[in-house]
């Protein structure tokens, strides 16, 4: 029997999940069916990049008018609005009305929506976590497990319903999981389990004019500036991502497209790794507490990174690249634990919805960008070169932890200052 306490926390992240499962499906199904359509790697990227741009900038610059909003309010009331936005695809497109301009547009809003909800989800995990009594190491982990678990699930199935129903299909079931991440949030997260100290409620209470929201905005990106173990992890894991979505939104399709000539390979290969992700989330989950965090952060981006680039460039057959998926993901798989328990630590209950969203977004920066590079690579110098050019960069970033000794301030677990005051890591 699960304690009523803990209940908002686990109804959160169960929405979360949904959300997730639907949106890894059309993260897959949208670039196939504009790479099918089109033929065109540089389109595939683009349209990457018309969602995830404005879905960065918002998660950047939503911080304070979500926290004016509310938080559970925020979250419920942008992921229903996703759910018509994503929902359109698929209605435009039996429709016979659906050009590449409008697919475009659609995407860009639907992103600025989901940046806004997700910027509201952040506080709301650490938030529901205290009111439960669940600590940060392992609802930060319970939160990447959800994620881990759509890619599990949504990736293979995604491969599947693709080819079987076509990529529209794959869409409409998106909307159905924005609508019902909505209901559940709704429904599982009372109001008394969103709410933070009596200064955080302050800081979020009065008028939000343009000088008091600038100013909020300013505050976060302040701290994220002095404080050195968040800043490093937010320019790390900015270079990461930014060349994971050009694995995951080109190089992957282009590969299976060009090598196997099957989409369900799109899936297995996204199992395997969610697969692999699970496991270590898990892993994370339940040891967070009692691992070193440094040391296992260090270990973890180093072999979760560059092998499965290297996989894809010399191997033409699924079974090894499937392996090589697999034992990064696994190794990946504890990494964001650690980085949300570091977060929801180090930031000031008053700060979070400002800061995690700023955080996010900076981390998040460069992956609008992904999908055009890996577009723009494979089109001038061809597919394994831009393998090999990706997981070199790779590679170079995952030593930085091993490089520069701020990063052992990870292991340090500072209590947030009551002023909102940035606490500075020295080198």
């Amino acid at each position: 029997m699960i304690p009523r306490r803990k209940l908002p926390l686990y109804g959160l992240v169960l929405a979360y999940g949904i959300s997730q499962l639907g949106t890894l499906m059309s993260g897959l199904a949208i670039p196939w069916l504009v790479l099918v359509t089109t033929g065109s790697a540089a389109r595939t990227g683009l349209v990457g990049f018309a969602e995830m741009a404005p879905y960065v900038v918002a998660q950047a610059i939503s911080g304070p008018v979500v926290d004016r909003f509310g938080l559970r309010r925020s979250c419920v009331t942008g992921n229903a609005a996703a759910a018509v936005l994503v929902g359109a695809v698929p209605a435009l497109y039996a429709a016979g009305a659906l050009s590449i301009g409008s697919l475009f547009a659609i995407v860009a809003v639907a992103g600025a929506v989901r940046g806004a909800a997700d910027a509201a989800t952040s506080p709301l995990v650490p938030r529901t976590a205290a009111y439960g009594g669940v600590p940060n190491e392992r609802a930060a982990g319970l939160n990447s497990v959800a994620q881990r678990t759509g890619m599990l699930v949504g990736l293979p199935l995604a491969g599947v319903l693709i080819a079987a129903a076509g990529a529209p299909t794959v869409v409409l079931v998106d909307a159905v999981t924005f609508a019902v991440a909505a209901l559940l949030v709704a429904a599982a997260v009372p109001v008394a389990a969103t709410k933070a100290d009596d200064d955080a409620a302050a800081a979020a209470s009065g008028q939000l004019t343009v000088r008091r929201y600038l100013s909020r905005l300013g505050d976060g990106m302040r701290f994220i500036r002095a404080d050195r173990v968040i800043a490093g992890i937010a320019l790390m894991v900015a270079v990461a991502n930014l060349l994971d979505v050009a694995l995951d939104s080109v190089f992957i399709p282009v590969w299976v497209h060009t090598r196997l000539h099957q989409p369900s390979g799109l899936g297995l290969i996204g199992g395997a790794l969610a697969l692999g992700s699970v496991a270590g989330a898990l892993a994370g989950t339940w040891l967070g507490p009692r691992m070193p965090r440094y040391l296992t952060f260090a270990v973890g981006f180093l072999l979760g990174g560059c092998p499965v680039f290297i996989a894809l460039a010399f191997s033409s057959a699924l079974p090894p690249v499937m392996v090589v998926a697999a034992l990064g993901g696994l190794a990946g798989g504890a990494l964001n634990p650690i980085i949300g328990a570091v977060a929801y630590e180090r930031v000031p209950a008053q700060l979070q919805a400002s800061v995690l969203g700023a955080f996010r977004a900076s981390a998040w920066i460069g992956i609008p960008f992904g999908a055009l590079l890996g577009g723009a690579l494979t089109e001038w110098i061809g597919l394994r070169d831009a393998l090999l050019v990706t997981g070199a960069a790779m590679f170079l970033t995952t030593l930085a932890p091993f490089v520069f000794p701020s990063w052992r301030g990870m292991n340090r677990r500072p209590q947030p200052l009551p002023s909102g005051e940035p606490e500075a890591v020295a080198h």
